[in-house]
């Protein structure tokens, strides 16, 4: 009987079940969307293409590791590195020393600048070949001291040859080479390969190469050749085989999978568990509706045990069938997402979206599960009440919520509040992973005492309602006695204004801080940038201005043109720190020139000690105020830091400072992370005028430096870099919110219209005594500004109860709510009610009230 009720509920009354379709549709998408990237972030891998000949690759591991004990368990915390790790070159020969080694290649790949038509990615020549037989010399010699090959399509389109010379300029010095013959032409674009001596002087990291690429001798297997060089180089570097040699070639696959996962996983499990909470909220709004239809059916005989298999039944029947038809909508996103993702450099080109069946399963099972339990909660009542009384409970709501579902509610309040104040004691990244975590506790809250807060609502709005005549002292009255019906419409607008409110927010106030600090910190007059031309992607990050390391450096010959005071250049790099047992990272510059002119170019508000300290040695650091707190660091105390490339180092701190924001949370000298960056040249040089000096007259003398790509701009160069460095937290934080948000506001107008259909009879009754079209619609409009205000209200006090230590601990700034993104916001959600309500309230509108009033429920 339960089946064919169930059948017969779902064949001949589909309008009833569309809320719940439409609920689960958008649920599917976006776990199915959240899904794919998680798994894409897990399985993520490039092929090789220049390691492709040499079956294995020898290099540095990517990460940060840490190991602790808890108790008998042992635990491993790892950070991807922020710039390159390399390995020792001396593990070369030994490696070439194993029986079954062929040959052993160090490769290493760095910038060159000022080559012939642009730059150049400079190798050492031992790595010629690397790349399979192809990639040979065709005129000329191997290159010796001060010599150096081009590949031929470089030198044939600046009309070169072996013979000639070009004046080329890299991280470890510059200066002009003679050609010495030419290469086969690279499909990794211009390349300039110099003598393994001086490449590796030239590089910027002596001493250290990007990989080693071993090939076997005739007979060797790839597996037996990698045990032979595992046991060369023990512990000292990583052994790569198979796909693992591509992400050796593009060493932001690393971080991208940190990305990538952490989207589909914290933000997927954020997401799935909106998801599930809204379909939960629709089932259950959508078998209230049917109280009468159940209660006719105990009227008539119907067990409580039937009610219950018929609703499990419809759920079987309509869950599957819509989170099916969200797969395709939610790969769509997913593929959208992940392109935009790879368009702005967080993932690498050649890394390819994982589309498998496993996201797709768990969709479609977890919104089934949903359905199921919604149903399951949502048909106790009707199917425990006594069969003679049903008819008559199914006419009345109850007076107010269970005392277990308001305990519930009271729980979760709590548990936001602790939260929140969890995260006031929090900094940088672990407080803003406590965001949504308080706003998921505040939204479940509000969905549990939701018939609390609207009865709130309506008694705190209902007096200026009445004031406004016949339809706004029916909208209040309505409100107050079905207060639950309100508040199925409040909780997604309060999801809508707290998710989007939070994560927006959030980011406007890093932001607005950044700018804020870097406005009043940078005292410079002319700001050195780059214009940023295409280097290769072999050396991904590496544009920038040739710094200290040039013969002589940009900052030495800024420094010494007339009318100038102080010429400071910023190297930009990255360090992880240890907090406890859990690793972070930290934006770092390094400073190239004398630290003691600093104060002329930067104000960074000294807290304690001298920034001119960090010239004593290259061991010195200076910290951000806020991070050395988390450090427990003082000036004259030292600290565990792991440098761009993963080399451990315990300098010193020397000062601490309150502007780390706008210009990274980390200062130290040149000389201790040039080796240990991808590109050592400086992406920014500041320089400060002497005092009475002719400013467009010292800005020509910078211009005529006559360094390729260069650009002489004024203090809103460093803000534009500073503002690019955070395109793409704000980019991310868009889109969750467009994501979080626009589920939401799907959610929001479903409720609404399935509120609004439900109140045939409510209608048809008001149109019989005597209220007019007119009156009727503007009793929903007065009723869905209500919804508004109150959906508003409670997801902005979530909202703002969630930044106020989140921003604390991120920027130490109370939030800062720009009115350009604020304002729409409450207008969106306004004219979301508005239209959600007006529109079905015109369909019911077009019916006979006698009609209506003996119509089906």
């Amino acid at each position: 009987m339960s089946n064919g009720l169930a059948r017969a509920s779902v064949r001949f009354r589909p309008a009833s079940f569309v809320g719940t379709f439409v609920a689960l549709f958008f649920a599917a998408a976006v776990i199915t969307a959240c899904g794919t990237l998680l798994q894409t972030g897990i399985t993520a891998s490039v092929p090789a293409a220049r390691y492709a000949d040499a079956p294995v690759v020898v290099a540095a591991d990517p990460t940060v590791g840490i190991t602790f004990r808890e108790g008998e368990d042992t635990d491993t915390e790892e950070q991807p590195v922020p710039d390159r790790a390399r390995v020792d070159s001396a593990l070369t020969a030994r490696i070439a020393a194993q029986p079954g080694v062929a040959a052993a290649r160090p490769d290493s790949a760095f910038p060159v600048q000022g080559g012939p038509g642009g730059p150049l990615t400079g190798r050492g020549f031992a790595a010629l070949g690397i790349a399979g037989p192809q990639d040979r010399l065709v005129e000329g010699r191997a290159p010796g001291a001060g010599e150096v090959v081009l590949d031929a399509d470089t030198a044939r389109a600046a009309r070169l040859a072996p013979g000639g010379t070009v004046a080329l300029t890299a991280p470890g010095g510059g200066g002009s080479y003679r050609i010495s013959g030419l290469a086969a032409p690279q499909s990794a674009g211009p390349t300039a390969w110099f003598a393994d001596q001086q490449a590796d002087r030239l590089s910027g990291h002596p001493g250290r190469v990007d990989a080693i690429a071993v090939q076997p001798r005739e007979g060797v297997t790839a597996k037996a050749l990698a045990a032979q060089v595992g046991t060369a180089v023990g512990d000292a570097a990583e052994v790569r085989t198979g796909r693992d040699r591509g992400t050796v070639e593009q060493p932001a696959l690393t971080g991208a999978r940190e990305a990538l996962a952490g989207i589909g996983g914290s933000f997927g499990g954020i997401a799935t568990m909106t998801a599930v909470f809204v379909v939960v909220s629709t089932v259950a709004l959508a078998t209230g509706q049917r109280a009468r239809e159940f209660a006719l059916l105990r009227a008539v005989g119907a067990t409580p045990r039937q009610i219950r298999r018929t609703i499990a039944t419809e759920a079987m029947l309509v869950a599957p069938l819509a989170a099916a038809s969200g797969i395709l909508p939610g790969l769509g996103l997913a593929r959208w997402w992940f392109g935009g993702m790879v368009e702005r450099g967080a993932v690498p080109e050649a890394v390819e979206l994982s589309v498998g069946p496993l996201p797709m399963v768990a969709a479609v099972v977890l919104c089934t599960l949903a359905a199921l339990a919604a149903g399951f909660f949502a048909a106790r009542r009707p199917a425990r009440m006594r069969a003679g009384q049903a008819l008559g409970a199914a006419t009345v709501e109850p007076s107010r919520p269970g005392w277990i579902r308001t305990g519930l509610g009271l729980l979760f309040t709590a548990g936001g509040i602790v939260l929140a104040g969890v995260a006031t004691g929090l900094n940088g990244s672990d407080a803003a992973n406590t965001a949504l975590g308080v706003v998921m506790c505040f939204l479940t809250a509000v969905a549990l005492l939701g018939p609390w807060v609207a009865r709130v609502a309506a008694g705190l709005l209902g007096v200026p309602l009445r004031a406004g005549g016949a339809p706004g002292s029916l909208a209040a009255d309505n409100t107050r006695a079905n207060a639950r019906r309100l508040a199925s419409a409040i909780t997604p607008i309060a999801m809508v204004t707290a998710f989007c409110g939070t994560l927006l927010f959030m980011q406007s106030t890093v932001r607005h801080e950044s700018g804020e600090q870097v406005r009043a910190g940078l005292t410079a007059d002319h700001v050195l940038g780059s214009t940023g031309p295409g280097l290769p992607a072999a050396v991904p990050g590496a544009a920038g201005v040739p710094g200290a390391a040039g013969t002589p450096g940009v900052v030495e010959r800024a420094a010494g043109l007339p009318g100038v005071e102080a010429a400071v250049g910023v190297l930009r790099t990255g360090v992880v720190y240890r907090e406890g047992h859990n690793l972070d990272s930290a934006a770092a510059l390094g400073i190239t020139g004398d630290p003691s002119r600093l104060s002329r170019v930067l104000d960074l508000d000294v807290r304690t000690g001298s920034l001119a300290d960090l010239g004593r040695s290259p061991d010195t650091v200076a910290l951000d105020a806020a991070l050395a707190s988390t450090l427990g660091a003082e000036v004259g105390e030292r600290v565990q830091l792991w440098l761009g490339d993963g080399t451990e180092t315990r300098p010193l701190v020397v000062a601490t400072y309150g502007r780390g924001l706008g210009f990274g949370q980390a200062l130290l000298p040149r000389a201790a992370v040039a080796e240990h960056v991808t590109a050592a040249f400086d992406q920014q040089v500041l320089v400060a005028d002497a005092p009475g000096a002719d400013r467009a007259a010292v800005a020509r003398g910078l211009a005529g430096l006559g360094v390729p790509g260069m650009t002489v701009t004024d203090r809103a160069g460093f803000a534009a870099q500073a503002d690019k460095d955070q395109e793409m937290g704000a980019w991310a934080n868009a889109v969750m919110a467009g994501v979080l948000g626009g589920f939401a506001a799907v959610t929001a107008a479903n409720t609404l219209v399935m509120t609004v259909l439900d109140r045939r009879r409510e209608v048809a009754l008001l149109r019989l005594a005597g209220t007019t079209r007119g009156q009727v619609r503007h009793m929903m409009r007065w009723e869905a500004l209500l919804v508004a205000a109150t959906g508003l209200g409670v997801g902005a006090v979530i909202a703002w109860v969630t930044l106020v230590p989140v921003t604390r601990g991120l920027t130490g700034a109370t939030p800062y709510v720009p009115p350009g993104t604020a304002l729409p916001l409450a207008a969106g959600a306004v004219a979301l009610c508005l239209a959600a309500t007006a529109l079905p309230a015109r369909a019911l509108l077009r019916s006979s009230p006698i009609a209506m009033s003996g119509g089906k429920q």
